[in-house]
C-alpha cells in the first residue's frame, strides 16, 4: 500500500475549532434577535467550511464573489446566499439566479436587479447600503433618506428588506454607538415612511464588541461575520476574541536551508523583487532557516510562529527567511514549522493553489 504523501506548505483547518466558533457566535447573536450571516469569503467560498457553518446555527452564508456561490451550489451547501460585494451591471443577470440576497449601494444596480428578478420570476431582497464614515461603499448618510425612498417606489419585484453599513475594512473605523445610532435613525426615517420594519445589517466581526459588551445599540438585527468564526480574531479591534478558538487554522512549511549568516546583507543595497527597499539591524551573526513558502502563498508579516523565539525576517515569492537565534529549538533540514495566521495571511493562503488545505476534526 502506498502512503499518501504530505506536500507542504499545508493549512491543517480544524472543523472542529470552527464549528464551536460558528455554534457561540450564533448563540450570541440569536440571544439578542440578530440574524447571522456567516462570511465564507476567507476560505475562498469553501463548501466544507461553509457546511460547518449552517449546522453550527448561521442563518445565510455570505459571499463577496459570485463564483464562490456557484461552487458552494453546486455542492450542495444550503442556502440562503448573500452577495457582499456591490454587484457589477454585467454579473447581475447570473447573479439574481444564485443569490437571495444582495447588498447595493446605487440606484442603477438595484433597478437592474429588480428587471432580472421580474425576468426570472424570482424572490430577491435587497439591503441598500450607507456609508456612515469608513468611506468603503455605501450612500453618504446625510442623503441616505431620500435616495433609498426613490429607490424603494421604484422595485417591483425585488423586496427592499433593509439597510446595512460597513465599518473597518477600508478606513478601520470602529463600530460606535453613535455610528450605529446614525444607521438606526435613518431606519425608523425609512419604516414610517415604507410602513414596515426593517434589517439593519450593521454588524460585522468588529463589532462583536459592542454586543459582548451590552454596548449594541437596539435595532441592529444582522451580523455579518467571517474572521471571528474561522479564525476567532478581529483584525480591526486588534484583538483575538476571548471566548472564541484560534486554533482553527494553522500553516505548516517545510526547512529547506539551515545557516548561519550575517544579519545585513553584503554589497551595494537596491530594492526587493517587491520593488521595496529592506531595512536591516545590524546584530552580528544570526542562525536562521529558510522556509518552502513565499509571498506567493502567505502575507509574511502576518505569521504567528507557534514556537517561542522565532522572528519573521523576510520573504521573496518562494522563501521565507526566519531568525531562529532566540528559540531554544534546534531546527534541521525537513523539519516543520507551525504558524498561526492573520486574516491577510488567511486571505493569502486560501487563495494560493500552493498551499494544501487538510480539514481535521479534534
Amino acid at each position: 500500500m502506498i502512503k499518501p504523501e504530505r506536500r507542504y506548505p499545508r493549512m491543517i483547518i480544524n472543523l472542529s475549532a470552527i464549528r464551536e466558533n460558528a455554534s457561540k457566535v450564533a448563540q450570541l447573536c440569536h440571544s439578542r434577535g440578530i440574524e447571522l450571516v456567516g462570511v465564507t469569503k476567507l476560505s475562498l467560498g469553501n463548501p466544507t467550511i461553509a457546511k460547518v457553518m449552517r449546522t453550527a446555527g448561521v442563518d445565510k452564508i455570505g459571499e463577496s464573489r459570485l463564483k464562490n456561490i456557484l461552487n458552494l451550489y453546486q455542492n450542495g451547501v444550503p442556502g440562503p446566499f448573500q452577495l457582499l460585494r456591490i454587484p457589477m451591471l454585467s454579473e447581475i443577470p447570473q447573479a439574481v439566479r444564485l443569490v437571495d440576497e444582495f447588498l447595493v449601494s446605487m440606484p442603477e444596480a438595484a433597478f437592474e436587479i429588480d428587471k432580472q428578478a421580474g425576468e426570472l420570476d424570482k424572490n430577491v431582497s435587497i439591503v441598500y447600503m450607507i456609508d456612515v464614515g469608513d468611506l468603503r461603499e455605501g450612500v453618504w448618510f446625510e442623503n441616505a433618506v431620500d435616495e433609498i425612498l426613490s429607490v424603494a417606489g421604484k422595485l417591483k419585484h425585488a423586496i427592499l428588506r433593509g439597510i446595512g453599513t460597513n465599518v473597518g475594512c477600508y478606513g478601520g473605523v470602529l463600530p460606535t454607538k453613535e455610528n450605529m445610532t446614525v444607521l438606526i435613525e435613518i431606519a425608523k426615517e425609512l419604516e414610517s415612511k415604507l410602513g414596515y420594519k426593517l434589517v439593519i445589517s450593521g454588524g460585522s466581526t468588529v463589532t462583536l464588541s459592542l454586543l459582548e459588551n451590552g454596548a449594541l445599540p437596539e435595532g441592529i438585527n444582522q451580523f455579518r461575520v467571517g474572521e471571528g468564526i474561522i479564525l476567532g480574531t478581529d483584525a480591526t479591534g486588534d484583538r483575538d476574541i476571548p471566548y472564541l478558538r484560534q486554533d482553527t487554522v494553522i500553516l505548516e512549511a517545510e526547512v529547506i536551508e539551515v545557516d548561519y549568516k550575517p544579519s545585513v546583507p553584503v554589497g551595494e543595497l537596491g530594492k526587493d523583487a517587491f520593488g521595496r527597499t529592506p531595512r536591516f539591524e545590524d546584530k552580528g551573526y544570526r542562525k536562521r532557516i529558510i522556509l518552502a513558502v513565499g509571498e506567493q502563498d502567505v502575507k509574511p508579516d502576518g505569521l504567528i510562529p507557534l514556537v517561542d523565539g522565532l522572528h519573521v525576517l523576510h520573504a521573496s515569492s518562494d522563501h521565507l527567511i526566519v531568525d531562529t537565534t532566540e528559540s531554544t529549538e534546534t531546527f534541521k533540514l525537513g523539519d516543520i514549522v507551525r504558524f498561526r495566521m492573520s486574516y491577510g495571511c488567511a486571505l493569502r493562503a486560501f487563495t494560493s493553489p500552493y498551499v494544501e488545505k487538510i480539514f481535521i476534526e479534534d
